[in-house]
């Protein structure tokens, strides 16, 4: 029952507990003086201000650690060696607990301690950021130089062209491959996995349960802002999260037990593993500050006060029936309300774990049998397919096709697209509400974003093919293999798992190892910020060398930026359609079911979207690999990629997923133009004379009416 203001003069009768607890925190003139103003002085866990800072730091600090791994994908693949479709699934098992529990979400809503739910789910995000890190302690210190015993220091000779690399090789390759390196491998991958599905069922209370909460317990003109807070700070979460893994992957691996001696590599060699796990520890570390003052957050809360406050000053000069009568009827409970009483989520409450589950596939066939409905989740379904892919695999796309290090690629994509896509959907939603504009007119404006993105999307172009690689590609008319240098290598006993690439610069071919290039001695030349490893006395070289360690870097280097400016602009109006996308569905369900038709909307993005695209496209990327690594008889990381191939599927895929989007946003413009002409058609109002000439349009109307 809502609270009742009698004529002035009189007491506040208020029953209700929120009332109560409003009323008493404020000074009502004519109400006794407190005796200890301290003790009636609101708490600062009673302020949805205060909520909305902590709920919109928690939720930056859970996209961060969220996002993380996608910045550091193809570092964990070098280190740990996952081919980028395993690593794909990886990334999509954070997904997989959301996905699960998300649904349960309407039904447990306003039967516990959202607060405290809250916290204990950030709780667990920070236990599953924790345990991702786990693989790091667990495993040995990471060998870049595998052909080296263990008792010796990386870069030892035997990559070199040597007669007793033969044995010392095979000696290598037989004990690195027994059962207890398997089942850690198998160890460490399981881990990580656990972990991204904790990491996923840790998320689900804390988005839903915080803005439900912001919107029932903050001022009804004030909610909107708060929640536009809430997104503005949060969007900044996946910027962030690949600025910190740019900084991390700067920094060695093993940089809490590094090597005796140091050790002889640059971020540029292809070899580098930078600390991947740090970035988690410092997310982690964010993400458990940020939970604490959810303890301390009450199950409900005085509502905002300024609406009591504005209608009490109105009331001093206003007629007390008509007050009450307006109060009585603008403070009726949302709940009561006739219209909400088929809304799932109204009456989830009142249903068992059970019928929750038995109605809800009813409700769910009868929102997507809605036409504007489902495609609309079907565009967004192809756009977060797109979104999903290249946040999982663009750094990855950077550091082979242009040749750059993980942690410029990271910079790029933070600094760069994720920024413009913020401002994508900034720019879609100043358009809507300065515009208002209607259904058709934001079936347009996403009609018109998906194509401006679409004509950006070929990029095939922008890039260059593959640099020569002994053994493994050839120019045309050349014999393949390794025969492509007969007699250089003739002396060499060459470890077959090795891998330690040099580059011929004056000729532009690259060899798996020094070995392969026919080196047989080294040289350290030593600098004062960075030492480099030159490699003597190569018979496949022309001149004998000095060939220095490394890839050979790309000739494309400088078209790096350019393609990610096309990128992040393209980024930038795909993220236009996200808000009239929204608008189109809210105005095109009917009221009930608003609530869960976004919600249903979240699972099925989530299911058909960001679960299965990670996998497509590491499936995709695989496919154009030249060169496996092999560890214990099993495909590892890849080292050796075909750039073209790599270009064109990675490059296609976006296509792909961009026209879909926007076959769908012209299906829902032409529906809604049809729809808009209906409803103007019996919208046209006739003259009073004219009256049976209605009756008589009418009744000639009504079959074609059905027919439509």
């Amino acid at each position: 029952m809502a609270p009742r203001i009698g004529p002035v003069g009189e007491e506040l009768q208020v029953p209700d507990k929120d009332a109560k607890a409003m009323v008493g925190t404020e000074d009502t003139p004519g109400s006794k003086a407190s005796p200890n103003p301290q003790k009636l002085r609101p708490s600062v866990f009673h302020s949805i201000k205060f909520f909305v800072l902590c709920h919109s730091l928690l939720q930056l600090a859970q996209l961060m650690i969220s996002g993380y791994l996608k910045s550091s994908i193809s570092t964990v693949e070098k280190r740990f060696g996952l081919s980028s479709q395993t690593s794909g699934l990886l990334a999509a098992f954070n997904e997989v607990g959301n996905t699960a529990l998300i649904v349960f979400v309407s039904y447990f809503g306003s039967r516990v301690h959202r607060p405290r739910l809250i916290g204990c789910g950030a709780i667990l995000v920070t236990l599953a950021g924790i345990l991702m890190t786990v693989p790091h302690f667990i495993s040995e210190p990471y060998r870049y130089d595998r052909t080296s015993p263990a008792d010796m220091p990386q870069d030892f000779e035997a990559s070199l062209c040597l007669p007793s690399t033969k044995a010392l090789a095979s000696a290598s390759s037989n004990s690195s491959c027994s059962s207890y390196t398997e089942a850690r491998h198998l160890a460490v991958v399981g881990i990580m996995f656990t972990a991204q599905t904790l990491l996923g069922v840790g998320g689900v209370p804390i988005q839903p349960f915080g803005i439900s909460y912001i919107d029932d317990f903050s001022h009804n003109s004030n909610s909107p802002l708060y929640l536009g807070i809430l997104f503005a700070v949060t969007m900044m979460g996946p910027g962030m999260a690949y600025g910190l893994g740019s900084l991390m992957l700067r920094l060695y691996v093993d940089i809490d037990r590094m090597p005796e001696g140091g050790i002889n590599l640059t971020s540029k060699d292809p070899r580098w593993v930078g600390a991947w796990w740090l970035g988690f520890l410092i997310s982690a570390g964010a993400v458990a500050l940020a939970a604490i003052p959810y303890f301390f957050f009450p199950k409900e809360m005085p509502k905002e006060k300024q609406e009591l406050r504005f209608r009490r000053k109105g009331l001093a000069v206003s007629d007390p029936p008509v007050s009450k009568g307006e109060d009585s009827s603008s403070e009726q409970s949302p709940a009561d309300s006739p219209e909400k009483k088929d809304n799932l989520a109204q009456i989830a409450p009142d249903l068992t774990v059970i019928q929750f589950i038995k109605v809800f596939p009813r409700v769910l066939l009868r929102t997507l049998r809605h036409p504007i409905f489902l495609l609309v989740v079907l565009s967004q379904v192809c756009m977060s397919s797109m979104a999903a892919g290249m946040a999982t695999f663009l750094p990855k796309f950077l550091e082979r096709q242009f040749s750059v290090t993980a942690s410029y690629a990271n910079l790029l994509i933070g600094c760069l697209t994720i920024p413009l896509a913020i401002v994508g959907i900034v720019v879609g939603g100043i358009l809507v509400k300065r515009l208002r504009l209607g259904p058709v007119h934001c079936g347009t404006l996403c009609l018109l974003s998906a194509l401006c993105c679409l004509v950006l999307s070929p990029l095939f172009f922008m890039g260059c093919s593959s640099h020569q690689i002994a053994g493994i590609s050839h120019q045309p008319g050349a014999q393949p293999g390794l025969e492509l240098f007969p007699g250089c290598m003739e002396s060499c006993s060459c470890p077959s798992d090795d891998f330690n690439p040099v580059c011929d610069s004056s000729s532009r071919v690259e060899y798996i190892t020094p070995c392969h290039a026919g080196c047989r001695s080294r040289v350290v030349q030593e600098a004062p910020d960075k030492s480099q490893v030159f490699y003597t006395n190569c018979s496949c070289v022309a001149g004998g060398g000095p060939v220095p360690a490394g890839s050979c870097d790309s000739a494309c280097g400088h078209l790096v930026l350019p393609f990610m400016i096309l990128v992040s602009l393209g980024a930038a109006l795909a993220s236009v359609t996200h808000t009239p996308s929204f608008m189109l569905i809210l105005r095109g369900v009917k009221k009930e079911d608003k609530t869960l038709a976004v919600g249903i909307q979240f699972m099925l993005m989530r299911v058909l979207a960001w679960m299965p695209s990670p996998v497509i496209h590491g499936s995709a990327i695989d496919t154009t690999c030249v060169y496996w690594a092999h560890s214990c008889g099993r495909q590892a990381v890849c080292h050796y990629y075909d750039h073209d191939l790599l270009r064109n599927r990675f490059i296609g895929l976006q296509f792909f997923f961009k026209t879909g989007s926007l076959a769908c946003f012209a299906l829902i413009l032409a529906i809604l133009r049809q729809q808009d002409k209906e409803e103007r058609t019996k919208a046209t109002i006739p003259n009073p004379g004219l009256q049976q000439q209605l009756l008589a349009s009418e009744a000639k109307k009504e079959p074609e009416e059905s027919r439509v």
